[in-house]
């Protein structure tokens, strides 16, 4: 995957957004007070995503500790989280009737414990209003506290995702603040300790990696034990953000889903396009009606 800075090529043009889907979404959110990661950090299907009434709800603020370079979500000095945003994500989710809720949030490594009880509280206030709905996290990686990462899984979500982004030879230009060998304990321990969980991550392609590195990514999620895979090209979401070294064709995408299928993950999604909570809820129901997956695993 050499550098190869150029104009999109057409399998990276995609339709414009329709203005309604866009404001009746955020309407919505802006009712409740909150945020998604689709707005804060640009993402290419927020479109498509409103239009099925679908969002990654992003709490405890949109300010992020850390300033990684691929990400467009503001960074600097948080304000504390706010004691009634999991029920307003709960009231958020209920009013837009999903099945599947996808929550993330930025780090916050100002908190002692990383968020992990802010999110066991938006979980657990999700659940009250939607018993039925799926619950998928998208956690930091706090730090790599084992307590924070228990009482987040204490909560009892049905996906908990952690994405690497990149390969480790990138972290310091890409995620000076994060640890590759810390993200992958993360997901380990995730696995180990969360009685059923399925585990997911992802990261993206295009940015100087080789074939031959991000597939021994996969390799090292899958000594993790990691169930889910998502695949995605970066795209730079404002010219502060490093600029894409390689566009990376569609067939690469499909050579690497084999190996990643060969290699033991349960579900992949690899695909230009792809972001870590792109199509989850059709995803989870394949998982749900396979036979191959272990009984009782997949509530």
């Amino acid at each position: 995957m050499a550098a190869a800075r150029a104009r999109r090529p057409s399998w990276l043009v995609q339709r414009a957004p329709k203005s309604e889907d866009l404001r009746r979404i955020a309407t919505l959110l802006d009712e409740h007070g909150l945020h998604t990661v689709c707005e804060e950090a640009r993402c290419p299907n927020q479109g498509e995503c409103f239009s099925q009434r679908t969002a990654t709800f992003m709490i405890m603020g949109k300010v992020c500790t850390r300033d990684c370079a691929f990400c467009s979500v503001s960074s600097g000095t948080p304000v504390s989280p706010d004691p009634e945003e999991p029920l307003r994500v709960a009231r958020a989710a209920k009013a837009l009737e999903l099945a599947h809720v996808v929550v993330t949030s930025v780090t916050r490594d100002d908190l002692k414990d990383g968020g992990a009880q802010h999110f066991a509280s938006t979980i657990c206030a999700i659940r009250d209003l939607l018993p039925q709905s799926v619950i998928e996290i998208l956690i930091p990686d706090l730090q790599g506290d084992t307590a924070s990462l228990q009482a987040i899984l204490e909560a009892k979500p049905h996906i908990l995702g952690h994405n690497l982004e990149t390969i480790p030879r990138l972290y310091p230009l890409v995620r000076p603040q994060a640890d590759y060998a810390r993200s992958l304990r993360v997901l380990a321990l995730a696995k180990e300790k969360g009685r059923g969980v399925l585990t997911k991550s992802g990261f993206m392609l295009g940015l100087g990696e080789t074939i031959g590195e991000a597939e021994k990514v996969m390799e090292d999620l899958r000594g993790a034990s990691c169930d889910l895979l998502a695949l995605g090209q970066y795209l730079q979401p404002t010219p502060r953000q490093i600029p894409v070294e390689a566009h990376i064709h569609p067939a690469i995408f499909s050579q690497l889903k084999e190996k990643a299928e060969r290699l033991g993950f349960a579900h992949v999604a690899s695909a230009p396009f792809v972001r870590s909570s792109y199509h989850s809820e059709e995803a989870y129901r394949q998982l749900r009606g396979s036979w191959g997956f272990p009984p009782g695993q997949i509530p």
